[in-house]
């Protein structure tokens, strides 16, 4: 699977949405929307008002980051927006997390499990040939623009080894402090899927900003 870059619609200019949109629809690879509901994480984001209209005009894939307490409630309405991946935390899904996993896989989409920074990657492990990806929080979820902790290049590199060992094909995605300082070590690491975004939509050319980190 070739390196892939997507931008984090969080750190979008939100009163010009669409051309933000328009520019990963371009040049991005997938189009991440992080929903968070203030109780799993410290902050709350947007969510399915803003969704919708993002689903008009997506030609890129939609790939939903759940950050809330009861996941389960929102599958659904997500595939019938029209996403193609979506990830919930194992800190809300519990002993769950399998059933939901199904869930995401027979509503059609690419299933996911993410985990923040203290959450041993050793307890993805039992999800192996039942997700299609895994998310590692390369920051603590809730804000965006927060610096990178590099002990998560150890934590991907462990799931990578495992998942060689195992011969699945579930992908690592990684989202938190990606920037053209620290993209090629999270890449060498086993990371297939980097989200990014205020060293995206902050640059002053969001464009070539994402082809320097897929290319870097």
């Amino acid at each position: 699977m070739p390196f892939r870059i997507a931008p984090s619609i969080l750190a979008a200019d939100f009163l010009h949405l669409e051309k933000d949109i328009d520019l990963v629809n371009r040049c991005g690879d997938v189009i991440h929307l992080d929903v968070m509901d203030g109780t799993l994480v410290p902050n709350i984001s947007f969510g399915f008002s803003v969704i919708d209209q993002i689903s008009k005009v997506a030609k890129a894939p939609m790939d939903v980051h759940l950050m809330v307490v009861h996941p389960e409630r929102w599958f659904k309405k997500v595939a019938d927006d029209g996403v193609q991946m979506c990830s919930f935390h194992l800190e809300a899904s519990g002993r769950r997390t399998s059933s939901f996993l199904k869930e995401i896989r027979a509503l059609g989409m690419k299933a996911g499990v993410a985990v923040n920074p203290d959450v041993p990657v050793e307890k993805l492990f039992p999800y192996i040939g039942k997700a299609d990806y895994f998310l590692i929080m390369s920051v603590f979820a809730g804000f965006g623009g927060q610096k990178f902790i590099y002990e998560s290049l150890d934590r991907v590199a462990t799931l990578k080894s495992e998942l060689v060992k195992r011969k699945s094909d579930a992908f690592i995605e990684i989202d938190g402090g990606i920037n053209l300082s620290t993209v090629k070590a999270v890449k060498e690491a086993g990371v297939d899927l980097a989200v990014a975004g205020s060293s995206v939509f902050g640059a002053a050319d969001p464009a070539e900003a994402i082809k320097s980190l897929r290319e870097a």
